[in-house]
């Protein structure tokens, strides 16, 4: 299964954005029937006004970002005006239309800094209006599957809609495509959900029933055999550790200083066999000073593995270093003049 993108209403693969609530709890199996019949209402309308506290509480903080050429959602990272989102969402816009939640406004606002790389951006409100409500950002490392999530954006331009469903899993890791703007990112450790996700919630919020954010809707899944139409119910949100950590740096210091993605230093393509099948990564270039270059590997080469894992593409080479961290060590496996070699690589930072 392939994994796209949800960039404007005019795309047509759909994008993920969720929100995890904590579980509820049932009613004891010790009840009797009567109480139990009487539990379940009670039991239902906590959840409900549950789901509209969490709403009440986060929704505010879910704008409307127009980039001229694509729509999406952002989040109020802080009480300055920054603002979080997908870096598919801005493209190489530096300026942008931003509609509050309640649809009364349209504020004007320009680029901080975007990080392709994790398919994440910042941008800033020309005019922080009064009342401004910054979202809470919780721990995405304590989602747990079978949360309940609710997702918030602006799907198909729709402002302030919200969806519902549990976290399906974590710790996945998602590759994007390279066409239709889309930033060709690998990213790691991604929250996937059942909630429903469409074009246009690109950049919403993840949130929790603690009304925390945990998430930053980015992905749908596609199903090849089906056109690549989006795969109901299969979408991914960028964990809000890793979108802290990046939305800090730019703010402070207007760039990523310190990604916390490994690298091997080289510049590659994807190499087909004899039998025209993907079978590694050639080594265009390999960067003086990498890990790389520092354990032998040249221009030339071709990487088949990294560790136990095949690498047969650039995108597989980039989901293995993506669970990886700089200064940890890799065996790579690879070929030169038809011999199988290995090397311990030390590996960087992108």
């Amino acid at each position: 299964m392939n994994a796209s993108r949800t960039r404007a209403v005019t795309v047509t693969a759909s994008l993920a954005a969720a929100l995890i609530v904590a579980g509820c709890s049932s009613p004891g199996s010790g009840d009797s029937g009567e109480s139990t019949t009487q539990a379940a209402p009670m039991a239902k309308g906590d959840l409900q006004d549950g789901y509209q506290q969490v709403i009440k509480d986060v929704l505010p903080s879910v704008v409307q970002i127009d980039a001229s050429d694509s729509l999406g959602s952002g989040v109020v990272y802080d009480d300055k005006g920054h603002i979080v989102t997908n870096a598919h969402v801005v493209g190489k816009e530096k300026n942008f239309k931003v509609t509050t939640a309640t649809g009364e406004q349209t504020l004007g606002a320009k680029l901080v800094a975007a990080y392709p790389e994790q398919d994440l951006a910042v941008i800033k409100l020309d005019n922080v209006p009064s009342g401004l409500k910054a979202a809470k950002f919780g721990d995405s490392e304590k989602a747990e599957v079978g949360q309940i999530v609710l997702a918030m954006g602006s799907p198909l331009g729709l402002s302030s809609s919200v969806t519902q469903g549990i976290v399906s899993a974590t710790g996945r890791t998602v590759s994007e495509g390279r066409t239709g703007g889309a930033t060709g990112a690998t990213i790691a450790n991604m929250v996937q959900t059942s909630a429903a996700i469409n074009p246009g919630n690109s950049g919403g919020a993840l949130v929790n029933l603690d009304s925390e954010v945990i998430g930053i809707p980015t992905l749908a899944a596609t199903d090849p055999d089906m056109g690549d139409s989006a795969a109901p119910g299969i979408g991914f949100a960028i964990p809000s550790t890793m979108v802290k950590t990046v939305a800090d740096q730019i703010i402070k210091d207007g760039k990523v200083t310190d990604s916390g993605r490994a690298a091997l230093g080289i510049t590659g393509r994807t190499v087909l066999g004899d039998d025209y099948k993907p079978a590694g990564v050639a080594v265009v270039e390999a960067r003086k000073g990498g890990g790389a270059a520092d354990a032998g590997i040249e221009a030339g080469d071709i990487i088949t593995k990294v560790g136990d894992a095949d690498i047969t593409t650039i995108t597989s080479l980039s989901e293995v270093l993506a669970g990886e961290k700089p200064g940890d060590k890799a065996k790579v496996t690879y070929t030169r003049d038809g011999a199988d070699k290995t090397a311990d690589v030390t590996l960087g930072e992108i």
